[in-house]
């Protein structure tokens, strides 16, 4: 018997050495990826529902592109970050926090450490806050058409489909106006009042009401009506630049809405939105139901986490951690607010340029060498199942609410995601806690795109393709998951504080 039990202590003894064996080797990879002050655990649990009313509350507020990046431009600020201009030198940067803005319609941030230096890479997000919208023409007049007057206006990306017919439609955006000797822009709209409707018409009239309908004759917004004749204008407002070029009915109204003269409006980026407020939606309020959740969400999601990584103390020493905001995305991004404006490159070289930064290496080689350390989450939304449509999707690639980031996938190249890169996401969301769903089109549907395979190509940094799952993708109105903005938040946090530890264990690939 006091063989057996010597054998019994000598076995768990064993065993014993094993499990501390175990826990160290876990132990020392977990110290690999939280050097430099990044921490690999868990980013904190959040309310989710308070998170999700905030996004509410944003989307509202800020109607427009310009208003996107004037909030996001105050809420850098309200955290430390500097503004940077473009027209200016960048040679006395220091480490710190930075934004910069072009056109009030594309906007970067970043946070950049004392001990960064090109081959510690960028660890990037970029997405695009441009929404399927309705922009005014040039010249927006209608003949009026016994007492309705009419807009004129243009769609952009492929709106005025049925999804905008019978919408309470606001009008915003900016004013450009000469104040004290300079042209300045002010933001305007009407929320949460409407101006414009775009009228059915009833299926008692038969065949003219099924449709197909043209989009310049028959999807005209309604913006008023009256039997009686306008009020003149004055001799000012005849003198007013934009005058004949609008409505004077829609130079008063916009102008009061700025607080300025009609005659002050020297021109106008005004477009036409949905003014109704999202709202939590389901039996359990497990949804949103909102406008332009594509693509303000994975840019909400994006800044949030950039925030939330720099005043926790997370970012490391050495990181340079960037989220760039873009225009134009659904027209193909090539424009100078766009993706191909090169905006991200402007960046990162002119950081390289400064005098703190500056190597003795030509800084071109410098800007190689970061982007050849560089990882680029290209965040746009993606599809959640339709269950209605299951059958359209395809099999195993089916991302569900409230879930978590559904990574996108194309072997035909419209999606930047390689096998690295999906290894490299699954390696951080096992280190923060997160589960990741998978994307694909069938081989009979035809993919999206998104600007990932832009930068990817622009820089030759690896790039992943990734974002927040949506239902009804381009209608007027989507839905996600009431816990899908907060999981977009923590990822994206996480990405932050762990990429570059992680990144480090891979080989050269």
């Amino acid at each position: 018997m006091s063989e057996f039990n010597e054998m019994v202590r000598a076995l768990k003894a064993t065993l014993d050495q094993l499990e501390q064996k175990e826990i160290k080797s876990q132990s020392d990879f977990q110290s690999r990826v939280t050097s430099n002050n990044a921490a690999s655990t868990p980013v904190k649990s959040m309310d989710f529902a308070a998170v999700s009313q905030k996004y509410i509350d944003f989307t509202y507020e800020n109607p427009t592109i310009y208003h996107v990046v004037s909030h996001f431009s105050g809420k850098l600020e309200d955290n430390g970050f500097t503004y940077l201009s473009e027209k200016k030198t960048w040679s006395d940067l220091k480490p710190g926090r930075y934004y910069t803005a072009r056109n009030g319609s594309s906007l970067i941030a970043f946070v950049v450490g004392p001990d960064w230096t090109a081959k510690r890479g960028v660890g990037a997000i970029g997405s695009h806050i441009d929404a399927l919208t309705v922009a005014l023409k040039p010249n927006s007049t209608k003949s009026k058409v016994d007492g309705y007057e009419l807009l004129g206006v243009a769609n952009y990306a492929g709106t005025l489909s049925d999804s905008w017919w019978d919408r309470d439609l606001g009008v915003g955006g900016r004013l450009l106006i000469r104040k004290d000797g300079k042209l300045v822009t002010q933001l305007v709209d009407s929320s949460p009042n409407p101006i414009a409707h775009i009228p059915t018409l009833a299926p008692h009239f038969g065949t003219p009401a099924v449709g197909p309908f043209n989009k310049e004759t028959q999807a005209v917004p309604v913006i008023g009506y009256s039997s009686e004749d306008d009020e003149p204008p004055t001799e000012e407002e005849k003198s007013a630049p934009l005058y004949g070029k609008h409505s004077l009915n829609v130079l008063r109204y916009v102008a009061k809405l700025g607080g300025v003269k009609v005659s002050d409006i020297y021109q106008t980026d005004l477009q036409l939105y949905d003014v109704q407020k999202g709202s939590f939606g389901g039996l359990n309020k497990e949804f949103i139901y909102s406008p332009r959740i594509d693509d303000r969400i994975c840019s909400y999601a994006a800044i949030e986490a950039l925030v939330d990584a720099a005043n926790g103390g997370e970012l490391p020493d050495d990181g340079f951690s960037l989220v760039g905001l873009f225009d134009h995305e659904e027209i193909g991004s090539a424009t100078r607010t766009g993706i191909k404006g090169g905006l991200v490159e402007s960046t990162v070289a002119r950081v390289l340029a400064s005098e703190y930064y500056a190597s003795a290496t030509p800084v071109e080689e410098d800007i190689r060498l970061a982007y050849a350390n560089t990882i680029i989450l290209s965040a746009d939304v993606s599809h959640l199942l339709n269950p209605n449509f299951s059958s359209v999707y395809l099999e195993h690639h089916k991302p569900l609410p409230n879930t978590g980031l559904a990574l996108a996938l194309d072997p035909n190249g419209h999606m930047a995601t390689d096998s690295t890169g999906v290894a490299l996401a699954e390696e951080l969301a096992r280190i923060n806690g997160d589960k990741l769903q998978y994307f694909q089109i069938r081989n009979d549907s035809r993919s999206g795109g998104t600007i990932g395979p832009s930068i990817s190509l622009q820089t030759g940094a690896r790039t992943i393709d990734l974002g927040i799952p949506q239902l009804s993708m381009h209608s007027i109105r989507a839905a996600t998951g009431a816990r899908d903005l907060g999981l977009g938040i923590k990822f994206f946090t996480g990405f932050f504080i762990n990429w570059r530890t992680v990144y480090d264990t891979y080989s050269d690939l």
